[in-house]
């Protein structure tokens, strides 16, 4: 009987283990994820470059089956990594990190991507940890949000970040758009929800990229706006969703990614 209660207990422990191991690296937010998918088997090693999600409050959460930082997560940002690998030389993680913006995290990771800014609500803390986190070099991109209303409401926690900043268009010439791909003929990306529509949302006819720069000059926050890049990558492999704005989508992104680490 005492073999038997042992080997029971050694194939307990040894199955918790098992689970443990196979428990997905982002398991404890999947709820509020728009589109969770399986790791990949390298989920949990680490690369040179880190996609940092941004998980941000908003009073919108709540009243839907997933939060708003969670949009397009965490399919979309895969096969952006999957992407950039495939594409450049760059070391880069397999899986997203999630990064709260109460956590000390944010100051590890030095891109971060966050989806409907529109509808965060940052407290003055998270404004200072914020603050802190640009003025250590790091680098945000913003995504998926349409109309002067949407605008706006971004404004607010920007302004709480840095009550002197002003937003720029950015031309042609700036080196985002030159790093990797020659992005002199942007096409607006949007979402699958009016890809065969009207093509935007609200009343965001018009795309505008758009950035914050430091006192140096380097863009600190790259808007994305009246477009939805972050569909592009999350229904790249969706033969419903046109090609062309998924290679626009991803050739951004990685121009981004490019620009983030070398500037």
């Amino acid at each position: 009987m005492r073999r038997i209660l042992a080997g029971a207990l050694i194939l307990a422990t040894l199955s918790g283990l098992y689970a443990q191991k196979r428990a997905r690296k982002w398991q404890q937010y999947e709820y509020e994820m728009q589109d969770p998918v399986d790791d990949p088997p390298d989920a949990f090693d680490a690369g040179e470059f880190i996609f940092g999600r941004l998980r941000y409050r908003s009073n919108r959460d709540g009243r839907g089956p997933y939060a708003r930082w969670g949009i397009d997560a965490n399919k979309g940002d895969r096969i952006f990594l999957s992407t950039i690998r495939r594409l450049t030389r760059i070391h880069t993680q397999s899986t997203e990190d999630i990064i709260d913006v109460e956590s000390d995290a944010i100051y590890d990771s030095p891109f971060l991507f966050a989806v409907s800014p529109s509808d965060w609500r940052i407290s003055p803390s998270q404004a200072q940890r914020l603050r802190n986190y640009f003025d250590r070099g790091g680098f945000l991109m913003v995504d998926d949000f349409h109309g002067p209303r949407d605008w706006e409401t971004f404004m607010i926690g920007i302004r709480q970040i840095f009550p002197e900043a002003s937003v720029v268009e950015l031309g042609d010439k700036e080196p985002i758009f030159n790093i990797v791909y020659e992005l002199k003929e942007r096409i607006n990306v949007p979402g699958a929800n009016v890809v065969h529509g009207p093509g935007y949302e609200k009343d965001g006819i018009t795309p505008y990229w758009r950035g914050i720069m430091d006192k140096d000059g380097r863009i600190i926050v790259a808007i994305c706006f009246n477009m939805d890049v972050g569909d592009g990558w999350e229904f790249a492999d969706d033969p419903d969703y046109p090609e062309k704005f998924s290679a626009m989508a991803l050739r951004l992104g990685v121009n981004y990614v490019a620009y983030a680490m070398t500037h």
